[in-house]
């Protein structure tokens, strides 16, 4: 518990930084939000209109440590101000209607291309020299050298306009209603396939790499020589003994990954129109919609840091002398 706790207030200073940092940059940045809105209305607004979007905003004329402590008692509330872009919508309402897009599309990929290439690693490093162990990491490699956003434009060129087995784009198809049925589930896993497949063909090499070098090292291990002269099964002596230990830096990546899904996938999105946080992220940084900008940092941040404190915990329970540090 103790241990927990130390990890806790880190994460929680951390967490403060992030909010002041968030606070900070726009402010150094020329210009405001509400001058650009209004030169893109063109005078058709009135000052007094101006002042009020000013103080709704928080850049009226109060000073800088009064406009940080407000801007800490509306993230303390959820209160994120408007988004400027699709103005007067509120930046949580724009973030809530995206981010489930894009939990599903970076977990799902994800969770798939850390099952996959942790059991190739384990696979090839258990039968070094084998043709699994040979071919298979430097044609990964290969694929996983490519920028997982040409990849999928390869992928959609391919499978969607040539040979029309995908859609292009979207979530969904056109006029359906969201809802809980097959039907709908259906068409939602059609439309994911080639944004994930695209994420998980470039990043499915690095997690066997990992793995594979890290239980080649745990094989040699003392306790490995002492379960074979025990003579226990090799699935088991891989699986309970290697793999367990093997697999520890694999948790602190996927912690690391399972952050970052919320953001992670930005141009992915943005090939296929996908409607995640990433495709949102683009918009409000063409539109200089600086709200939205800070909103959707600020979820990024606290995604990782979240993932990174439950990794943690996990740590505790696969590696008990962790405790002690």
């Amino acid at each position: 518990m103790g241990y927990i706790l130390r990890r806790l207030g880190f994460y929680l200073a951390a967490f403060w930084v992030s909010i002041t940092l968030n606070f900070m940059l726009p402010r150094l940045m020329p210009g405001d939000p509400v001058t650009r809105m209004v030169a893109r209305l063109q005078g058709s607004i009135r000052p007094d209109q101006i002042d009020a979007l000013r103080r709704s905003f928080g850049l009226d004329d109060a000073p800088l440590w009064e406009q940080y402590f407000r801007y800490l008692g509306q993230i303390l509330s959820g209160d994120f101000g408007f988004s400027i872009s699709r103005f007067p919508t509120p930046v949580t309402q724009v973030i809530a209607t995206q981010i489930g897009w894009t939990i599903l599309l970076g977990l799902t990929s994800l969770i798939i291309a850390v099952l996959i290439g942790n059991l190739l690693g384990i696979l090839a490093a258990w039968r070094r020299g084998s043709a699994l162990d040979s071919v298979l990491p430097p044609v990964l490699v290969f694929i996983g050298s490519f920028p997982y956003f040409w990849l999928a434009m390869g992928l959609l060129y391919l499978f969607g306009v040539t040979l029309g087995w995908f859609p292009l784009r979207h979530a969904f198809s056109v006029g359906s209603t969201p809802e809980f049925s097959f039907a709908f589930i259906g068409d939602v896993a059609y439309h994911l396939f080639l944004p994930a497949t695209s994420i998980v063909l470039v990043s499915i090499g690095g997690w066997m790499l990992g793995m594979r070098n890290t239980m080649i090292a745990t094989n040699a291990e003392d306790y490995i020589t002492m379960a074979e002269a025990k003579g226990l099964r090799p699935n088991r002596i891989m699986l309970a003994y290697a793999a367990r230990n093997a697999m520890l830096p694999s948790v602190t990546a996927f912690g690391m990954s399972l952050g970052f899904i919320v953001g992670g996938a930005l141009l992915t999105e943005v090939v296929f129109a996908y409607p995640g946080v990433g495709y949102q992220l683009l918009s409000a940084v063409q539109n200089l919609d600086y709200p939205l900008m800070q909103g959707l940092f600020l979820t990024i941040t606290t995604a990782v840091l979240v993932a990174n404190f439950l990794v943690d915990i996990v740590y505790v329970r696969l590696d008990p002398r962790v405790r002690v540090n």
